[in-house]
Parts: C-alpha cells; sequence; structure tokens
C-alpha cells in the first residue's frame, strides 16, 4: 500500500463520531462460520436507519442476514447472490446452496436477484442506491470488478459504500481487499473512505474526512454490552420468542 501511502491501512474512525450513540438491535443473527460480526450488521443498520426512505443494495447475500437487518428500516432492499446454477457448477454442495437468503427470502421489501458480478448487467436496474453492501467475493480482481461497478453505475452523490471482509478481525487489515478498493474506486474518493473501528468494515462516506492511524494493539476507550436471546424455530417458517 506504499504507492497509496496506506502502509497501515485506511484512516479509523470511531461508531461514535458517525452515530454518537451506537446502540443498535441485530435480528436475525445465527452466530456461524462465514457471518459479519454484530458490530458489521449494527453499522449497516444504523446507517440505513439515517437515511429517509432508504434504498439498499447489496452484493453477496449467504443466509441473508445483512438485508433482513437492513430491511427493518430501509424502504426497498435488492441483494445480488450468483444463481443455483452456477454455484453447482461451481461444484457447491446443494445443502449450502439452499441455505443462501433462509433468513431474507420471505421478507417484503427484499428483492433477490441472481448473476455474477463479472457478467450482471448493473445499468439494467436504472436506479441509484442510497446505501451499498460490498460483500461478495474477496479476491482482489473481484474487490476491483464490484467496487469499479457499483462506482460507474449504481451510485448518486450521497451513496454510502461499505467493504465487508476489509480486515480479518477489527485489528488485522486484509490488504488484498483494501488494494482491490482503492484500484476499482475512483482515486478522488480515496480520501473519503474509512475503517469503522469494532469491524471488520471499510466505509465510503460522501465528504467526510478525518479519522486517524490504526493503532494496534488498541486501548480500548470502552466496551459494549451485549444482550442475547435466542428465538425457536427456522428462518424460513417464522422464529418464535422462547
Amino acid at each position: 500500500m506504499k504507492q497509496y501511502g496506506l502502509d497501515q491501512g485506511l484512516p479509523v474512525i470511531n461508531p461514535e463520531e458517525l452515530f454518537g450513540d451506537f446502540s443498535e438491535t441485530i435480528e436475525p443473527f445465527a452466530f456461524l462460520d462465514g457471518g459479519s460480526l454484530p458490530t458489521d450488521l449494527a453499522l449497516l443498520k444504523k446507517l440505513a436507519r439515517r437515511i429517509p426512505n432508504c434504498n439498499y443494495f447489496e452484493i453477496g447475500t449467504w443466509r441473508g442476514e445483512s438485508v433482513a437487518n437492513v430491511a427493518s428500516v430501509a424502504e426497498f432492499c435488492f441483494t445480488l447472490n450468483l444463481s443455483d446454477t452456477e454455484m453447482k457448477a461451481m461444484g457447491l454442495n446443494q445443502r449450502y446452496i439452499d441455505l443462501h437468503g433462509i433468513y431474507s427470502r420471505n421478507i417484503p421489501n427484499i428483492i433477490h436477484l441472481e448473476g455474477n458480478t463479472l457478467s450482471f448487467d448493473f445499468q439494467s436496474l436504472n436506479r441509484k442506491f442510497d446505501l451499498i453492501f460490498i460483500d461478495g467475493d474477496h479476491h482482489f480482481d473481484l474487490v476491483e470488478n464490484d467496487t469499479y461497478k457499483v462506482f460507474s453505475h449504481l451510485i448518486h452523490e450521497k451513496t454510502i459504500v461499505v467493504w465487508h471482509d476489509y480486515a480479518y478481525n477489527p485489528e488485522t487489515i486484509r490488504y488484498e481487499v483494501l488494494a482491490g478498493i482503492l484500484e476499482g474506486c475512483p482515486p478522488f474518493f480515496h480520501q473519503h473512505i474509512f475503517h469503522i473501528a469494532h469491524t471488520l468494515c471499510a466505509v465510503y462516506i460522501p465528504g467526510h474526512t478525518g479519522g486517524k492511524p490504526l493503532d494496534s494493539p488498541v486501548e480500548p476507550s470502552g466496551a459494549f454490552q451485549v444482550d442475547i436471546r435466542f428465538k425457536k424455530g427456522t428462518p424460513s417458517h417464522g422464529m418464535e420468542s422462547p
């Protein structure tokens, strides 16, 4: 990252700098492999909540946790994932394929799209979005591709873009993803991209500047309060309070 002057990664901003109060309820949340941190989903939900009639788009559905959380506070949501046919052709097993969208498939303000971002016609959507979450393949070339196409076709002047898995953990940067973000995003926007502390996310916020270098190991300035409650039932058939 020397060519970008980012040997220590993106500048870091704390959630309270954006929101003041970073309290949020996350539901659903599976605590299973391949998902987001609770703070990642809280970030998305807080961003969507403060945008009136938020229009949300994401790349990478998986179990549907992220889009299901955002849908509770957004006007409508689009989530794009590989088709079942393409996933089968990649050798993925049927059980894994069937789990895609299990939390989101029955929510009325969510539209599920099928396609590969390498060939998907983003212009065919014929709309811009207020909040975009890029959480597809995390190899450099795919992050670059997805970032380039989002910034080319889906943003307006106030769009916020969030990338997942910018970091392996909140203190360890995933430089392959960072390189894909920077190569895919027009240089003018680089000054407005940050790592949100306590998350795995990088965020483009129009007009926002500042932040500070990552200083790991981090000395915490406080702690989160976490309340956990399990609801019985399968997501596709409704869930009951315990």
